[in-house]
């Protein structure tokens, strides 16, 4: 295939099947009006060749790999690849308009990978990515479901998150021992919570690492929270409130603190 060797400590598993890559390139539809595409972790460019298709795209490829990054410069003079890591990437680098993220993603950061997008939520309004399929099963889940979760409600306060095809294992070299699948993440209409949203993150997060108890022991270790929850929330489990059930509750939390 190249000369390129997938390195297991960067979780590098290279996608073999073009069809699939194509569909994955397919997945971006424009959403909020981007014209950059920020390609993660593109390896030995069996994505890239079909994003540089898309002519409507001005791509930027994040490789942390120089093995991976002196072939793509080979195989694609003029592409622009920077060897970086996209967890310390400054979208002001790339453009002060929106864009995308789109990538065949390396499985052992592809959570951080939403995180970081989720940081530049006012300005990333697509993501379509390959994800170890039980991560990205967590990202869609519905409230109520065992695999609902901090990333599912932080994901879906602003994306709405859809799944767009599974793919096995023998798609990829080498291949990986669990099925992936590919999501797209679209922005949606939210501006801004109703509530202060770095309070939001952090009574998610909270109520989360202990997501067996009721959420009255759960969330005690907040320092925001200054009296007894009210009783609808305080014996349900993290899991059981929707997105905007947790952004009602960090309401009530805030208005404690005056």
């Amino acid at each position: 295939m190249n000369s390129v060797r997938a390195k297991k400590h960067l979780g590098q598993h290279f996608l073999k099947e073009d069809a699939i890559a194509q569909r994955v390139a397919e997945g971006l539809t424009g959403h909020g009006g981007y014209r950059h595409a920020i390609e993660v972790g593109p390896g030995t460019g069996a994505l890239t060749r079909h994003l540089i298709a898309r002519a409507e795209f001005e791509l930027t490829c994040f490789e942390v790999d120089h093995e991976s990054v002196a072939y793509l410069h080979a195989q694609y003079p003029g592409l622009n690849v920077r060897e970086a890591d996209f967890l310390s990437m400054d979208p002001l680098s790339i453009t002060d308009g929106p864009f995308a993220v789109v990538g065949n993603f390396p499985y052992n950061i592809s959570t951080q990978i939403v995180f970081k997008v989720l940081e530049h939520r006012d300005r990333c309004t697509e993501v379509v990515g390959m994800f170890q399929k039980e991560v990205a099963d967590r990202f869609r889940a519905p409230h109520g479901s065992r695999t609902y979760g901090i990333t599912s409600v932080l994901a879906q306060a602003w994306y709405d998150v859809e799944l767009l095809f599974h793919v096995e294992p023998g798609s990829f070299i080498p291949p990986p021992k669990v099925r992936s699948s590919v999501i797209r993440m679209k922005r949606n209409i939210v501006d801004k919570l109703p509530c202060d949203e770095a309070l939001f993150f952090r009574v998610v997060k909270t109520a989360f690492n202990q997501r067996r108890k009721t959420l009255h022991n759960a969330l005690k270790p907040l320092p925001e929270l200054k009296g007894p929850l009210p009783e609808r929330f305080a014996g349900k489990r993290a899991e059981q409130l929707s997105v905007a059930e947790f952004i009602e509750m960090t309401t009530m939390i805030a208005a404690m603190n005056g």
